[in-house]
């Protein structure tokens, strides 16, 4: 690729990857208990109400509004209803005791709290069972004025028989679980996980652990985007295989990537991607495959590969760890998701962004489209990491997101901008 060779947007480079995202993963019958974070592969449609009967919100009396014609009307207390116990039909002019849960029994119009009550004859209902109760005569005073249907969760008020209550495509959640688990499902149908093969490619990386940093040779640097790559692969659900630091030998190259292709879904490598004589991915990608070297118009992270080999799809990214990790939020992440199924639209990095003003100048407008590492302040705003260079992660930790800037502007003080948080591009 020669200096010439014009830079590919950053919406037009996604649009192509989606395109080749269809979801061939297949799916599986997963737990419930295990499904946090997985997506759905069918909808799932509620065989009951949720609630599935009208139930009283609130420890207190069911009784019926035309009842009490006054506060401190006395009504006789005719039973006792538990959660989980079935109500008989409310004598006229008489209450319930009920407990938060229970149905309301049938002919009660509203449930009075029992703060608002008091039993005035023949003991207290607290602690009697429905037999102790109906030999009782206890009588309590309503000291309020109820409304018609207080405190009463009607059946269905939370999921309707026959509906929709989770999509397709969505990512499940702690509170999807819930949802699924309170219309009985006890397994869903989720997209298979993505197995991913990740590497690295460099003579001049080293584990931590492996050389003492006192020992470090010149030129030497520790390999920390394996370990961000893989967090933020597993986060997405994929099941990662480390094939380690491959050495800059187009040998060794061919040999990872061969390796790589035979049971996984995406090849992931960072660094080599560029077209120095060191750099061996592009022939060794194009003599197993094929193979598109980008030019991205985003700052930082412009080199960018996308190929196939075999059935495994490949991305490389470029080895600045600020560049490996922008563009993995902006290429790589919702390529994976589109491969488990997520909708497009659900995606799109201008559905992530908020607006935000700038508590900071940017003077030095770019050609390309620029991710500014910036954290939010007590007074509203962003603040800007004072160094942006593609090679400093200190502002990835420092930062809480990014300003996603348009190509060609400058950004002043209390300008709006648009504002990406970390919180939301790494789950």
């Amino acid at each position: 690729m020669n200096a010439r060779t014009a830079l590919k947007s950053l919406d037009d480079a996604l649009a192509e990857l989606l395109a080749h995202a269809q979801n061939t993963l297949g799916t599986e019958q997963v737990s419930t208990f295990d499904a946090d974070g997985r997506v759905l592969a069918q909808d799932v449609t509620s065989a009951l109400h949720v609630p599935p009967a009208d139930n009283s919100s609130m420890d207190g009396y069911a009784l019926r509004c035309a009842d009490v014609t006054q506060p401190g009307a006395q009504l006789p207390l005719t039973q006792r209803i538990a959660a989980g116990a079935v109500g008989q039909p409310l004598a006229a002019a008489s209450v319930a005791r009920i407990f938060t849960g229970a149905p309301i029994p049938p002919g009660a119009d509203a449930v009075v709290m029992q703060e608002d009550c008091d039993a005035v004859g023949g003991g207290s209902a607290a602690g009697m069972g429905a037999a102790d109760v109906a030999a009782a005569v206890i009588t309590v005073r309503v000291n309020t004025m109820p409304r018609l249907g207080q405190w009463i969760r009607r059946a269905g008020e939370d999921v309707a028989k026959g509906a929709v209550v989770l999509s397709k495509g969505e990512r499940l959640t702690p509170a999807s679980l819930g949802l699924a688990a309170s219309i009985g499902m006890d397994e869903l149908l989720v997209a298979r996980k993505p197995r991913v093969a990740l590497f690295s490619t460099g003579d001049e990386l080293v584990m931590p652990g492996d050389v003492a940093p006192q020992n470090m040779k010149p030129g030497a640097i520790y390999n920390s985007n394996r370990f961000f790559l893989r967090a933020l692969l597993l986060r997405l659900g994929c099941v990662v295989t480390d094939f380690g630091i491959v050495p800059d030998k187009l040998d060794a190259t061919l040999q990872a990537l061969r390796a790589a292709s035979q049971a996984h879904d995406l090849i992931l490598t960072s660094g080599g991607v560029s077209v120095g004589e060191e750099d061996h991915i592009k022939p060794a990608v194009q003599a197993l495959g094929e193979l598109n070297l980008w030019q991205i118009a985003i700052k930082p992270g412009k080199p960018f590969a996308y190929g196939k080999i075999g059935a495994a799809h490949f991305m490389g990214l470029p080895g600045n760890p600020v560049s490996s990790f922008i563009t993995f939020m902006a290429l790589v992440r919702p390529f994976l998701l589109r491969l488990q199924g997520v909708n497009a639209a659900d995606i799109d990095l201008a559905s992530k962004t908020i607006a935000i003003p700038a508590h900071f100048t940017w003077a030095r407008a770019d050609k390309r489209r620029e991710f500014l590492r910036v954290r939010r302040n007590t007074a509203g705003g962003l603040d800007l990491f004072p160094n942006q260079s593609s090679g400093v992660l200190t502002s990835v930790v420092w930062g809480d997101g990014v300003v996603d800037n348009p190509p060609g502007r400058t950004i002043a003080h209390g300008d709006v901008v648009q504002f990406m948080s970390f919180a939301d591009l790494m789950n």
